[in-house]
């Protein structure tokens, strides 16, 4: 299995954390889609099935955490190649 970059994770946790933040705030589509993007992308850079999964293999560098009943990580309609 490939592993992310500390550094991309890093990056995605971050970026995931303050569209977390923005999004319970605005509340907008554009949030939501871009923070669904983000959480896509955390589980795919983690080999993870779930957001928390994601964060939590971000946060400890274990890529293969393995699910823990969060949100499906799904493709986001109209995210690029999907």
């Amino acid at each position: 299995m490939l592993l992310a970059h500390p550094v991309i994770l890093r990056n995605l946790v971050e970026r995931h954390q303050a569209l977390s933040r923005q999004y319970s705030v605005q509340g907008t589509p554009e949030i939501r889609r871009e923070l669904d993007t983000v959480a896509q992308l955390l589980c795919v850079a983690t080999g993870t099935d779930d957001v928390y999964s994601a964060l939590a293999a971000a946060a400890h560098g274990v890529p293969d955490a393995g699910p823990q009943g969060g949100p499906r990580c799904e493709a986001v309609p109209g995210a690029a190649g999907s």
